[in-house]
């Protein structure tokens, strides 16, 4: 049966306003998105002259220079211990304190919100915050902000903190739709509350647990401000804490941009590869019936 007349002409005008109303948005993203990312891995073929006056084209040169370089992979290396300290913490403590918290008990509201709280908390706050208690005049008398081993774990934990408000929500709503003929289920088969936890809980709630882990580790190679202010933009002792994004940052400046350019282009590619072998390995184990 052929189309009513017209409605050819209907859909295309429909297509169009479609089109008509993402523009501007779209052409927000590619002004502050794409255009910037495109210069940037063009800024990564030139290598700075002269104090950062001049620019010289040498290729893919910069990339191989910089790349292979030892201040890049410990850049990659501090991010890589920052991820591995904040993810499984931020995850587990996420966890723990969303099960205490999943209870019809009274006063239970203000321990939700209590346990929430932190995601009111900016970086900025949470650094000076942790900075105080890490120090020797604070009230726990440490220094692990002046000791090479142990300055960026501190660093890590802050940001555990922070984003502990952030896991505890996620979680939480995600245990909250577990139906209740499940959990009753299960406790009727006599499971205990480690069984119930490692048996039905996590398995329900593994599509919640899977998207909170690709989010906390996209946030530990962000790791910047929390460095340069719990530091005081040293980088740690003799750059003990230095993340990768913390060096892209250093070498903003007009002598070193194309070097940060090209730290820049790595940490994207790094982020990239450690979120897909993370999906491949954790795709398979998430329950989605």
């Amino acid at each position: 049966m052929a189309p009513p007349r017209g409605a050819g002409e209907r859909s295309f005008r429909r297509t169009l306003l479609a089109y008509a109303m993402l523009a501007p948005s779209l052409a927000v993203f590619v002004a502050f998105v794409y255009a910037p990312f495109v210069r940037t891995i063009g800024w990564g073929t030139y290598e700075s002259r002269r104090g950062g006056t001049a620019y010289e084209q040498v290729g893919l040169a910069q990339y191989r220079d910089v790349l292979t370089g030892s201040d890049f992979w410990a850049g990659v290396s501090h991010s890589l211990v920052f991820v591995a300290i904040t993810v499984p913490l931020g995850l587990l403590l996420g966890l723990l304190l969303a099960v205490l918290a999943d209870r019809r008990l009274r006063g239970i509201r203000f321990f939700q919100i209590a346990f929430s709280s932190t995601v009111a908390s900016s970086t900025a706050v949470t650094s000076v915050i942790f900075l105080y208690l890490f120090s020797s005049a604070g009230p726990l008398g440490l220094t692990w902000l002046q000791r090479e081993s142990t300055a960026l774990p501190a660093i890590a934990l802050s940001s555990v903190w922070q984003s502990l408000g952030m896991a505890f929500i996620i979680i939480l709503a995600g245990l909250q739709a577990i139906p209740e003929e499940v959990t009753e289920a299960a406790r009727l088969d006599g499971y205990g509350p480690w069984r119930m936890l490692t048996r039905i809980t996590v398995p329900l709630i593994s599509p919640v647990l899977f998207f909170l882990v690709v989010v906390l580790v996209v946030l530990g190679f962000q790791a910047y401000a929390q460095v340069d202010l719990m530091t005081r933009g040293t980088g740690g002792p003799n750059g003990s804490a230095e993340t990768l994004l913390f060096k892209v940052f250093t070498h903003s400046d007009p002598d070193r941009v194309t070097i940060g350019s090209v730290m820049s282009m790595g940490l994207f590619v790094l982020t990239g590869i450690v979120v897909f072998v993370q999906m491949r390995l954790l795709q398979r184990r998430v329950h989605l019936g």
